[in-house]
This record gives C-alpha cells, sequence and structure tokens, in this order.
C-alpha cells in the first residue's frame, strides 16, 4: 500500500513539473483551404509546436477578411495571413512585400531569412494598446506578375485608363496604380481574380499560386498575356498573442520557419514553371529597369508617407545588391 501511495506520489510530482501545453487557436487563411500548400504547410507546424509547449488548432479560411474579424473577437490566439494584411500588426515584418521591393526568388529566400534572424527579435514584437504582437513565422507564396486581359498593354504607358484590381486594403495598391494612370477598382483576396475572370477588370496582379486553382487562364482567352516580371513578392506572416504562448515560443517558430525556406521555394518554382510559356510577355533589360525605377520611386513615397517600414527597405536594398551588384540602384542613395 504504502508503495503505491510513493509511485503516485512521484507520478503526480513528474506531471507537475512537466510543462503545462497551452491551448490556442490559430486561423490560417490558404486561398484553396485545407488543400492549399501554406495549410499544408502549417498543419507540419502545428505538430512541432507541441514541443514548443503548445498544442495548436488550426483554423482553416478561403476568406482573409473573415480571419482577421476572428482574430479581433478573440476566436482566434494567433494568425497566419499575407503580409500585406498583417502590416497592421507589424509594419517591419509586413513591409517585405514592399512593391517592387524582391524581384526574384533568390533575394526574397536571403530577405525572409534575415527577418527572422534573432538580430531582428524586437522588431518583430509591437504593442497596441494592452496587446502585445510578435511574429512567429514568415512563409513564401510567390512572386506575383501583372496578368492583362490583352498582351498588347505591355507598357506603363498603355495601362492608362485600364480597370486594374486592387485589395482594397492596400494603400500602397491603390496609390501606385493611380500613379501610372490606371483605375483600381476595389476587390478582396477571395474575390480579385474573380473580377479578372468576370471582365469586369482589364489588370490583375497575382502569384504563380493562384494560376491553375482559381483558373486565371479563363481571365487571359486567346488575347491575353501574363507580363514576366515581378511587381511584387507575396508573403505571409504568422502573428500571435504574445500572452496566448510560452515564453521563447516565437523564437522557435521563426527558426523552424527559417528551415522551410528552400522547400517553400521550390514549390513557388514549380508552380511558376508550370504556367505555360505561351502566356508570357517578355520584357527587355531596358523595359525591366523602367519598370524598377517606377516602382523605387513609388515604392520611395510610400516610405515617406510612413506605410512601409524605412529600416525593412534598406533591408531589401542590400538584398537586392547583394544578388544583383551591377542594378542602376546599387549606387544611389535613398532606401
Amino acid at each position: 500500500m504504502k508503495k503505491g501511495i510513493l509511485i503516485l506520489s512521484v507520478l503526480g510530482g513528474f506531471a507537475w513539473a512537466m510543462p503545462a501545453q497551452a491551448k490556442v487557436n490559430v486561423c490560417v487563411f490558404d486561398l484553396l483551404g485545407k488543400a492549399g500548400e501554406s495549410f499544408k504547410m502549417m498543419e507540419e507546424w502545428a505538430l512541432m509546436s507541441k514541443t514548443w509547449g503548445a498544442d495548436v488548432n488550426l483554423l482553416p479560411y478561403q476568406d482573409e477578411a473573415k480571419v482577421e474579424k476572428d482574430f479581433k473577437e478573440g476566436v482566434c490566439d494567433a494568425f497566419y495571413m499575407t503580409s500585406m494584411r498583417a502590416r497592421a500588426y507589424n509594419k517591419f515584418a509586413g513591409s517585405i512585400d514592399a512593391l517592387g521591393g524582391v524581384p526574384s526568388n533568390a533575394i526574397a529566400q536571403k530577405a525572409i531569412a534575415y527577418v527572422l534572424d534573432s538580430r531582428n527579435n524586437k522588431r518583430l514584437i509591437t504593442k497596441v494598446a494592452s496587446e502585445t504582437y510578435e511574429v512567429a513565422g514568415i512563409g513564401q507564396i510567390g512572386s506575383a506578375y501583372i496578368f492583362v486581359k490583352d498582351r498588347s498593354v505591355n507598357t506603363v504607358e498603355k495601362v492608362k485608363g485600364k480597370k486594374f484590381a486592387i485589395l482594397h486594403y492596400d494603400r500602397a495598391q491603390k496609390q501606385m496604380v493611380e500613379r501610372i494612370g490606371a483605375i483600381p477598382v476595389m476587390a478582396d483576396i477571395s474575390n480579385f481574380i474573380r473580377k479578372f475572370n468576370s471582365n469586369e477588370v482589364d489588370i490583375v496582379a497575382a502569384p504563380a499560386y493562384a494560376f491553375k486553382p482559381l483558373e486565371i487562364y479563363k481571365g487571359l482567352g486567346a488575347k491575353g498575356g501574363m507580363i514576366d516580371f515581378p511587381v511584387v513578392n507575396v508573403t505571409a506572416d504568422l502573428v500571435l498573442r504574445q500572452d496566448q504562448f510560452p515564453a521563447g515560443y516565437a523564437a522557435k517558430s521563426r527558426s523552424w520557419f527559417v528551415k522551410q525556406l528552400p522547400k517553400s521555394f521550390a514549390m513557388v518554382k514549380r508552380m511558376e514553371a508550370e504556367i505555360p510559356s505561351k502566356y508570357r510577355i517578355p520584357l527587355s533589360k531596358e523595359e525591366k529597369t523602367d519598370y524598377q525605377k517606377l516602382l523605387r520611386e513609388g515604392r520611395m513615397d510610400l516610405t515617406d508617407q510612413g506605410i512601409y517600414d524605412s529600416t525593412m527597405m534598406t533591408v531589401l536594398k542590400k538584398a537586392r545588391c547583394t544578388v544583383e551588384r551591377t542594378n542602376f540602384e546599387c549606387s544611389l542613395g535613398g532606401e
């Protein structure tokens, strides 16, 4: 009898010494819901979370606005959604998707790895009123390209007066579209491709991730095409309420995300390669430089307005000039 009591007391003490698993809901946005690559990656992350002290319950969403609404109402303790929308919770990480800031996969990989490095731990924490938010990961979705109904619309001059679908919550997109003389048409991530396919707009920007599943080829028809120049690199941020997770949890999560980057970029390259070459509209070196200059001017203006984080703009420029040292901007100041 005494021996049994001793065993029970030892087991009880052991259980008390074990760290409690925090039960948390994480709202995950993926255009394809549970079938999407982003959600599948987050399922792997949720399994690893147990080793960091959190019992994660993933809630799938195909409507990003609903993710933000549920997060604000306390349904979720964390969310995973596009950095453009997550920028309101952390401007540093949310500015990695600055227009023209990341023009290639090689630069994107360097930029994401840098942002998630331990030297930026403090920059990834934001206090808003009584809440403290922390970025616990950044996932790659892919470069967004401009799709046009008419492949003859292949220069900035020809875009003037054309209807361009933009995400209504991103002031940067609206200002850039107005800057080039196109007409911004407000949309959300759940319907912007539908507007293109149903002829409500002439132009849309989207990553390869959306090409097949959202049937962009239907909107392209026989005359449309994809301008073969990335205008923005689309990422997703994992943002959590710091007080709902164990101490040190976010740092472990960020390290895990960095290790997933090679696999994520391999997935992006595969999806880009699947877009038929017949849709691609090539640009000359001079035309690409013209686009880069236009985006640079807009990006600097948006930074001055406080929409983008100035430190992140410096980080992105360093990444660009490390990969492409001969780029025209590398000898210029300003970012």
